[in-house]
């Protein structure tokens, strides 16, 4: 028999406060409360769906709503007519679950509930990180018990990425939950009325787009994402927002800098992935090399190159890569982009930033960029050369030439003056564009310079449709 601190009662007593379901067939009113995430019509049918026999793992960054989704989850096999008695729920970081089996977790559950059939159980572990060698163990589960759903989540999204390519190769299934997206955001604050269909000719065809009824108020909403938006619990909690280094800085950023990637990776020194991180955090957006980020943050060469790895596992950061301007790689990749893959993490360190302050700019391109790299199809480019850059560019996978451009402004000087768009303007006649894209802060519209149509949108109008179609292309 095996002995644990706790005894199987109090286990047992554990289980049945986290399932409430068993006795009253339902959720408590405070997750129900919560509005779901667009991404859950994504998770629910892969969850559902029993035919393809794999472990559904979801991963992402703290505080993106992981264990909301995993709740409203639950509910919605309620209400499709799972019985309760058959679904089991699991915080494997709460304490008296220390270092106990998930299948004793699950053997203890059937004799809470009754139910000695291990056929048709849906079971959330929730955390599941925090079991050494967890994907052994839900291995096992899913190779031994062919008629039941197994369903883990995790923060540390390194290690989950991790072990699950490693060990659950053939039997787990990853999904992704990113920050919120702008497109999100407006759905989860009800701000519908500020959006309206529209048609946009891009690339010579009349394409369906979403346009705004108000773009003074979208942006202040806009404003507001930019440094609250990525995270659900903050965008409504105006406590959050008063102080957002108490909240976001000590429960997201310090605890995957000062404990989960050094207890993952084994890093000693968290002083200095701290001054990394804090380094690259306020040169959101800006091209740098390994020797300028040696030197800036104080990191050796080789520290920092395993530090970065680190950091774009965890999804803190995102490297972009650079082009010439014909759209061609470099063999050496000595210059590149780093952005926060939320730009609230900014705010969360420093302070939040007006519309008009200085560096708005370059958070607002962190945050269209944010929207992009959801795709986990799309990889995203910069092209820079001697006399001139271009924001963002898209390069064929079909041709291996760039078919399409962004020049990410906060301004609309360049409305006014697209004559000065001359290294977008270079860099579409080296690729043959003839059509290219400018953000704005509230001008819309079409000019030609240099036979290249240029369209006009604001960055916020252009993050919500990022936003918009990549979870629509997902589906």
């Amino acid at each position: 028999m095996t002995l644990y601190p706790f005894s199987e009662e109090q286990i047992i007593a554990r289980l049945q406060f986290e399932n409430p379901w068993w006795s009253t067939g339902t959720l408590d009113t405070y997750y129900k409360s919560f509005k779901p995430r667009l991404y859950f019509d994504l998770f629910y049918p892969l969850v559902k769906n029993t035919g393809v026999h794999r472990a559904n793992v979801l991963m992402g960054p703290r505080r993106v709503g992981k264990t909301v989704m995993l709740y409203h989850t639950i509910q919605q096999l309620i209400s499709d007519g799972i019985s309760p008695q058959k679904i089991l729920y699991a915080s494997i970081e709460t304490p008296i679950y220390n270092n106990i089996p998930l299948e004793e977790l699950f053997a203890m559950a059937k004799k809470a509930t009754g139910d000695n059939d291990s056929k048709g159980w849906f079971i959330f572990f929730d955390e599941i990180q925090y079991l050494k060698e967890w994907e052994v163990h839900l291995k096992t589960l899913v190779d031994v018990y062919h008629n039941t759903k197994f369903i883990a989540s995790g923060s540390a999204a390194a290690a989950l990425k991790l072990k699950s390519n490693e060990s659950g190769a053939g039997r787990f299934t990853d999904f992704m939950l990113p920050p919120l997206t702008f497109y999100e955001f407006v759905h989860l604050k009800n701000l519908g009325a500020l959006i309206k269909p529209d048609t946009i000719n891009w690339k010579g065809n009349i394409a369906i787009f979403s346009s705004t009824t108000n773009i003074t108020e979208l942006n202040k909403h806009f404003i507001n994402y930019v440094n609250f938006g990525g995270y659900p619990e903050v965008i409504f909690n105006k406590e959050i927002q008063s102080n957002p280094g108490r909240f976001m800085r000590a429960d997201i950023i310090d605890k995957v800098l000062l404990r989960d990637l050094p207890g993952l990776y084994g890093i000693q020194d968290v002083q200095e992935l701290n001054s990394l991180f804090t380094t690259i955090a306020w040169n959101s957006g800006q091209e740098c090399s390994i020797d300028e980020l040696s030197k800036s943050s104080g990191v050796k060469k080789n520290t920092l190159r395993q530090y970065l790895s680190y950091l774009e596992a965890a999804f803190l950061v995102h490297i972009v890569k650079r082009v010439d301007q014909k759209a061609g790689r470099f063999q050496r990749e000595n210059f590149f982009k780093i952005y926060l893959t939320n730009p609230s993490l900014r705010s969360a360190l420093f302070a939040p930033l007006s519309a008009e302050a200085d560096g708005m700019g370059a958070i607002v391109e962190t945050a269209i960029f944010s929207q992009w790299m959801q795709r986990t199809s799309f990889i995203p480019y910069y092209a820079r050369w001697k006399n001139g850059e271009v924001d963002l560019v898209n390069i064929s996978r079909k041709t291996n030439r760039a078919d399409w451009a962004v020049e990410i402004k906060w301004s609309n000087r360049y409305f006014e003056a697209p004559n000065e768009l001359k290294s977008l303007s270079f860099f579409c006649e080296e690729n043959t564009l003839t059509q290219a894209l400018v953000t704005t802060i509230d001008k819309s519209g079409v000019k030609e310079y240099n036979n290249i149509q240029i369209q006009y949108l604001p960055a916020a109008v252009y993050a919500y449709n990022v936003g918009k179609n990549t979870l629509e292309s997902q589906k």
